[in-house]
C-alpha cells in the first residue's frame, strides 16, 4: 500500500468518476493534500457555479479517515528549491503551484496522483500519472 499527495487535478477526476483514479485512491493507504491544494481547489470553486455543493463535498473527502493534510514548512521551502533549480538547468519549467505540491511529495515519501503530464519533469518525486 501506498500514501499519495492528492493533486488538485486528481481530485477533480476523482469528483468526475474517473474509474481509475476511484481504483488508485482505493489502493491508496494514505491520501494526502497540502495547503497549496487546497487552494487551488477553493479558488476553483469561488470560479464556478456550485461553489457551496463543491466545497461541501470537499469537507466530507477532507473527513475520510484516510485522508489527511501535510505542512509546508522550511524543509518544504528547501526541496522547492532543489527541484526549481533543477528544472531550471533541464530548461522544462513548471507551473510555480506544482512545484510547491512536488516539494512537499518528494519531503513526505509521496506519490504524486495527478492528470498533469508536467509532474513527470520533476526528477525528484513518484508519479502516479492518469492521461487528462
Amino acid at each position: 500500500m501506498k500514501r499519495v499527495l492528492l493533486d488538485t487535478s486528481g481530485y477533480s477526476g476523482f469528483m468526475r468518476g474517473r474509474s481509475e483514479i476511484k481504483l488508485a485512491l482505493q489502493e491508496a493507504e494514505e491520501i494526502l493534500l497540502n495547503p497549496t491544494i487546497l487552494g487551488e481547489l477553493f479558488a476553483g470553486f469561488m470560479k464556478g457555479k456550485h461553489q457551496k455543493k463543491n466545497e461541501r463535498e470537499l469537507y466530507l473527502f477532507l473527513d475520510s479517515p484516510r485522508v489527511g493534510m501535510v505542512d509546508i514548512n522550511e524543509d518544504t521551502a528547501k526541496r522547492y528549491g532543489i527541484i526549481l533549480n533543477s528544472l531550471w538547468r533541464m530548461g522544462t519549467p513548471i507551473p510555480t503551484n506544482d512545484i510547491w505540491i512536488a516539494a512537499s511529495a518528494m519531503q513526505y515519501g509521496l506519490n504524486v496522483l495527478t492528470t498533469d503530464r508536467h509532474f513527470l519533469k520533476v526528477q525528484q518525486i513518484l508519479v502516479d500519472y492518469f492521461e487528462a
